[in-house]
């Protein structure tokens, strides 16, 4: 199941086309469609997959007619986000290899649609441990955003911006 969940992660956020699907300008996929393109899946897996995700990666329309990934794409989508002020401070995971250029660069959103934000030390730490030796840099979103940065929360609670300078990271540990 976890293969079926990173593969549907790949359609939905990077390549529906080397299944032969188009999403909409939301980011919506059609389930019937999906499921007839890729090989095992059914509606159950696939509704199991959105209900379990540890990461809540999926969102299903209220009718469950279409799905969509909540966020992450490096296709151009609108996936409805709403504006909001951010906490005073949100937190950025990632490897301790990445730390020199982050300081000098800031949070780069690279291929990705924006940069993704953590509203916990706990959960940036699971981040940054997936590309190496965990490093934590605090990023002062509400002095960002009062300076004209604008902020979004995804359905799964990931905060995304499209950019962070360097002059509003602290580095945690």
């Amino acid at each position: 199941m976890k293969s079926t969940s990173k593969f549907l992660s790949l359609i939905l956020r990077h390549k529906p086309q080397i299944v032969g699907l188009e999403l909409d300008e939301h980011g919506w996929a059609e389930v019937d469609e999906l499921i007839s393109r890729v090989k095992n899946l059914d509606l159950a897996t696939l509704e199991q997959i959105v209900a379990t995700d540890e990461k809540q990666r999926y969102s299903f329309s209220a009718d469950k007619k279409l799905i969509r990934a909540n966020q992450g794409h490096s296709i151009p989508v609108d996936v409805e986000l709403e504006q909001l002020k951010p906490p005073e401070i949100l937190y950025h995971g990632t490897s301790e290899n990445f730390v020199a250029s982050i300081k000098l660069q800031g949070l780069l959103k690279k291929s990705r649609l924006y940069v993704h934000l953590s509203g916990d030390i706990e959960t940036a730490t699971k981040v940054g441990r997936r590309h190496g030796k965990p490093k934590i840099f605090l990023v002062e979103s509400l002095k960002m955003f009062n300076d004209g940065y604008k902020f979004f929360r995804s359905i799964n609670g990931v905060w995304l911006t499209e950019h962070v300078p360097a002059k509003y990271l602290k580095e945690s540990f």
